[in-house]
Order: structure tokens, then C-alpha cells, then sequence
């Protein structure tokens, strides 16, 4: 059975929905229309998209935290309760999209 990661999986599918914009100066914008304010900037397209995860996976976590209501995407959907486990793995995965553990108190200061 393989494990499932709830947020890296809302993360990728969201992606999937990124729309990108060459401006005239040559840069890219790139937004996820379904999830309002996930806007990002970048000089090529690749940096574009790197700022555009970041964003939204900063965006997802303070959505979390604040109780905000997130937009449901490829069936996931982040604003139901969730059991204890549930929230452990939850935590591992956001561990594995920054590259470390999030401490309590980071938690608390989103």
C-alpha cells in the first residue's frame, strides 16, 4: 500500500492548474486561478514556477493555520477535520516540501 501525502498531492495538482503569462519585459507571472492571491513573478518561466510552489505551499499552510476555507482540487479536500495521524502525516509531508521539520513554534507563528 502505497502512503499517501494529502498536501503534497493538493500541492502538485494545483500546480498542474498554474496559468503562465510572458510580460512584455521578457518575465513570466504565473497564478493558480482556483486559489485566490497564489500570484508569483520570476525571470525565466522555471524561476516563475519555483516561486509560484513556494507561494502556495506558503499560502496552504497559513490557510491551514488561520482556519481559512481552501478551494477543493483533483477531489482533495484540506478543510475537513482530521484525526490525530492524519495531522502527523500532514506535518511529515510539510517537513518534506520545506526540506526540515517545523517546529511548534513555527507552527504558531504562521
Amino acid at each position: 500500500m502505497a502512503i499517501q501525502f494529502i498536501l503534497s498531492d493538493y500541492v502538485e495538482a494545483a500546480m498542474a492548474q498554474a496559468v503562465y503569462d510572458k510580460l512584455d519585459d521578457g518575465t513570466f507571472a504565473g497564478r493558480i486561478p482556483p486559489c485566490q492571491g497564489v500570484v508569483a513573478f520570476g525571470a525565466t518561466l522555471r524561476k516563475c514556477e519555483e516561486e509560484l510552489r513556494s507561494t502556495l505551499e506558503d499560502w496552504v499552510l497559513v490557510g491551514l493555520k488561520m482556519k481559512h476555507p481552501l478551494p477543493l482540487i483533483a477531489g482533495i479536500d484540506l478543510n475537513k477535520e482530521y484525526s490525530v495521524p492524519q495531522l502527523r502525516m500532514m506535518l511529515q509531508d510539510v517537513a518534506g516540501i520545506i526540506g526540515r521539520e517545523i517546529t511548534a513554534d513555527e507552527w504558531n507563528d504562521l
